[in-house]
C-alpha cells in the first residue's frame, strides 16, 4: 500500500518543508489541490457536501499546482508529486502540457497529472471557458497534452481545439501518468481510459462497488491489464486493519486528510511535522 498526503490548503510558504517531512516520514506522494479563486457570491454548489457549501472559504491558499510541484521536488529526491485535482478545462491544453511538462523534468519523472472536469461556473465564466462542455473538452485535452509530451513534432485536429504541425519542449520523463478524480460515471469511465482513479472522499462501504465498476469499464475499454492506480480518499478516520483490506481489494493508494483538518486553519511546519511522523509511525511503518 502507498500513501498520499493532502496538501490541500497548507500554507504556500509552508508547502517545501511539509514536502520535505512527508518524504522522511514514508510517504510514497503529496497531491495539490487547484482552483484560481473562490467569488464571494458563489451560485456554484459544492457537489460533495449534504449543503451545497465547500469546505474551504476565499482565504485558503490554492498556489499554482505546477509551480509549487517544482519547488517542493526541487527539494526532495524520492517523493511524488501529483494535483488532485487539476481543474483541467480551465485552461488550454498547449498550456497546460508545457506546465506539467516542465515539473516532470525538474522533477526527474515524479509527476503525475490528476484532473477533473471542477464544479464552479463562476471559475468557467470569469476565464472565458466554456463550462457545458468541460468533460468532452477534458477528453480532447487529454488527446492532445499526449501527442505533445510525445516528443518531436505534433499536429490536432479535433471538435474544440486544432493546431498545425509544432513542437512542444522539453517534453516530460517518460510518459506521465493521467488519473481522474471524481465519481460520477463519465468521470469513472475516463479513469478507466487513463492511468488511475482519484476519490473525492468515500464512505469505505463504497469503495468495492467502486472497484468493481472500475474493472467493468476497464475490461470495455480494453485497458484490464494495463497499470492503474486506485488513489483513495476515505471520510474513515486512519484504520489499518481497513487499509489491509482495502488492499485485498485492489486499492494501490490511500490519501492521508489535509493537516488543517486535524490541526485548524493555521498551524506551525513543527506541528505539520508531529502530525506527519505520528501518521508515518501509526499507520505508514503498519501496512
Amino acid at each position: 500500500m502507498k500513501f498520499w498526503q493532502a496538501l490541500s490548503f497548507t500554507e504556500t510558504d509552508q508547502l517545501v518543508e511539509v514536502a520535505r517531512a512527508c518524504e522522511e516520514v514514508g510517504f510514497h506522494g503529496a497531491l495539490v489541490a487547484d482552483h484560481y479563486f473562490l467569488p464571494e457570491k458563489l451560485a456554484s454548489k459544492y457537489p460533495y457536501s449534504e449543503d451545497g457549501a465547500p469546505p474551504f472559504a476565499g482565504d485558503a491558499e490554492f498556489p499554482e499546482p505546477f509551480a509549487a510541484i517544482s519547488a517542493m521536488a526541487a527539494a526532495t529526491q524520492r517523493l511524488h508529486f501529483a494535483t488532485g485535482i487539476c481543474i483541467a478545462p480551465l485552461r488550454h491544453p498547449i498550456a497546460l502540457a508545457k506546465s506539467v511538462a516542465t515539473a516532470s523534468v525538474l522533477s526527474g519523472g515524479r509527476t503525475a497529472l490528476g484532473v477533473g472536469v471542477g464544479w464552479i461556473r463562476e471559475e468557467f465564466d470569469q476565464l472565458g471557458q466554456d463550462f457545458a462542455t468541460r468533460g468532452v473538452r477534458l477528453d480532447e485535452m487529454i488527446e492532445v497534452m499526449r501527442k505533445l509530451w510525445a516528443g518531436g513534432m505534433a499536429e490536432h485536429r479535433g471538435r474544440f481545439y486544432a493546431f498545425e504541425r509544432l513542437q512542444m519542449s522539453p517534453p516530460p520523463v517518460g510518459q506521465v501518468p493521467i488519473y481522474v478524480g471524481g465519481g460520477s460515471e463519465p468521470a469513472l469511465r475516463r479513469a478507466a481510459r487513463n492511468d488511475g482513479w482519484i476519490g473525492t472522499g468515500d464512505d469505505p462501504a463504497r469503495v468495492p462497488a467502486i472497484l468493481e465498476r472500475l474493472r467493468v469499464l476497464r475490461k470495455e475499454e480494453g485497458r484490464e491489464r494495463a497499470p492503474f492506480e486506485t488513489i483513495v480518499a476515505l471520510t474513515a478516520p486512519p484504520d489499518v486493519a481497513l487499509f489491509r483490506r482495502l488492499e485485498d481489494q485492489g486499492v494501490t493508494s490511500i490519501v492521508s486528510w489535509p493537516l488543517t483538518y486535524a490541526l485548524g486553519p493555521a498551524s506551525s511546519v513543527e506541528a505539520k511535522r508531529r502530525a506527519l511522523e505520528q501518521y508515518g509511525s501509526e499507520v505508514i511503518a503498519r501496512c
